[in-house]
């Protein structure tokens, strides 16, 4: 059983240096271009392996060639995958992210797919009540909510990585003990303009044990 279970993005990420953004409607030759998984959640239970930590993923992946990247992905770096599903006949989550040399930025252009939304089998319920921890970063809202409520009985710990402003997202934020949300996240949701104050109500509001805000 894994110490670490996660749900969430998992994405085929193409990452593309360039030495600055181009000007609309041109070409550009890129300065190196690499293939590697993304996704908060995802990456979350990667880098938890990586660090020897017995970590897990539970999601729906597809059986095409950027599922089957990913899936091998997670075998490559110890992710247990006993939690996954493998769905034929639909299309990854993808993004392409350019890189700027001149100014260390990204900009991010992803295309979310079509696979169904995950539906925790009895398996999948037993992994989260098992571990002591769940990563949840709002994608699968309705999954992590329900993994949330189970982790909660269990005395798993619920990390909530906070970055999309999904709908319905304070049902998982109720839920949730240790909050790390983007800065952006912490202003639009708390309507705010001080990331101080924003922090102080997501900490009245919903309660968890920490929050820290990411810039």
């Amino acid at each position: 059983m894994s110490d670490i279970v996660a749900i969430g993005a998992c994405v085929m990420d193409t990452l593309m240096t360039l030495s600055h953004y181009p000007t609309e409607d041109t070409k550009m030759r890129a300065l190196d271009v690499k293939q590697c998984g993304g996704g908060p959640a995802a990456t979350g239970v990667v880098a938890a392996s990586k660090l020897g930590v017995k970590s897990g993923f539970i999601g729906v992946l597809s059986d095409d060639s950027s599922g089957k990247f990913l899936y091998d992905d997670f075998i490559r770096y110890g992710v247990d995958i006993n939690g996954i599903e493998m769905k034929s006949g639909y299309r990854s989550f993808t993004s392409c992210i350019w890189l700027s040399k001149q100014k260390a930025s990204r900009t991010c252009v992803f295309d979310k797919g079509n696979l169904p939304s995950l539906a925790l089998s009895d398996c999948q319920k037993k992994l989260i009540e098992n571990a002591k921890l769940l990563l949840v970063d709002g994608n699968d809202l309705n999954a992590a909510v329900e993994a949330a409520k189970i982790a909660r009985k269990s005395n798993t710990t619920v990390l909530y990585d906070a970055g999309g402003l999904y709908d319905g997202v304070e049902r998982l934020l109720a839920l949730t003990d240790i909050l790390i949300p983007s800065e952006e996240f912490a202003l639009k949701h708390t309507e705010q303009e001080d990331v101080r104050k924003a922090a102080k109500i997501l900490s009245e509001r919903y309660q968890p044990k920490a929050v820290i805000i990411t810039r």
